[in-house]
């Protein structure tokens, strides 16, 4: 059982390590907390979704397929292949997992990208407990974005004039996404990927329903020139 003395040392060796976090988590997370008002939500669903989905890129997607037809399998689907990578996060994260105890279960739910990135490569101080670091990490970034996503709810129920250009943080952060992975590869295999499997399939499938055989093509394409990628130092 830890002590006051112990979560207060993992507390503050954590938290300088989530601050630029807080920055990016507040912005988009009111950004997206405004979107939902300006489609008509009340602050408490931005709210509840942080809190029980947080994943940033899917909350945005699913702000949308809220306002769509009824389509579980779709949306099942859709959310499967989004979140994916976490999978090889939490691969990759099973040593360090460990013997955490009921820890664990709070760990594996919120582990997301940030958190992922710190908690697997920072230094913690030897007289911290790892595992509370890891703890605090994980519930200080998903409080941020719970936090900038209810902010954002209740100054967009409040806001009287036209939001419709928040739609566009959604594609701005994938934009964004892609970049960072364009600069990191030397050869540009995976992106090119991922611009013909959507060229592709907007084309033969359209703008309401290409979505999922689009990512399925990326999938596909990504397992069956995997090695060429890694030769060229590609990320899968």
């Amino acid at each position: 059982m830890s002590n006051k003395k112990d979560l207060k040392a993992a507390l503050f060796a954590a938290f300088p390590f989530t601050v630029p976090i807080l920055a990016g988590f507040l912005f988009l997370g009111m950004s997206y907390g405004m979107l939902m008002a300006s489609r008509g939500f009340s602050f408490l669903y931005p709210c509840l979704m942080a809190l029980t989905i947080f994943g940033g890129s899917l909350e945005f997607v699913a702000a949308t397929m809220l306002m769509g037809s009824f389509a579980p399998l779709q949306t099942f689907i859709a959310a499967l292949i989004i979140q994916a990578r976490h999978l090889f996060y939490g691969i990759s994260m099973l040593e360090k997992y460990k013997g955490t105890g009921l820890k664990k279960i709070y760990l594996i739910f919120g582990m997301c990208d940030e958190s992922f990135s710190i908690n697997y490569s920072a230094e913690i101080p030897k007289n911290v407990d790892k595992e509370l670091f890891m703890f605090f990490v994980t519930l200080l970034n998903q409080s941020y974005w719970v936090l900038g996503a209810t902010v954002g709810g209740l100054i967009g129920s409040f806001v009287t004039f036209e939001l419709k250009g928040l739609d566009f943080v959604m594609t701005a952060l994938f934009v964004v996404i892609f970049l960072e992975q364009w600069l990191k590869e030397k050869k540009h295999y995976t992106a090119l990927i991922g611009l013909f499997s959507s060229v592709l399939c907007l084309a033969v499938f359209g703008s309401e329903d290409f979505l999922i055989p689009t990512m399925i093509c990326i999938v596909g394409l990504l397992t069956v020139f995997k090695k060429p990628i890694e030769k060229a130092g590609g990320l899968i």
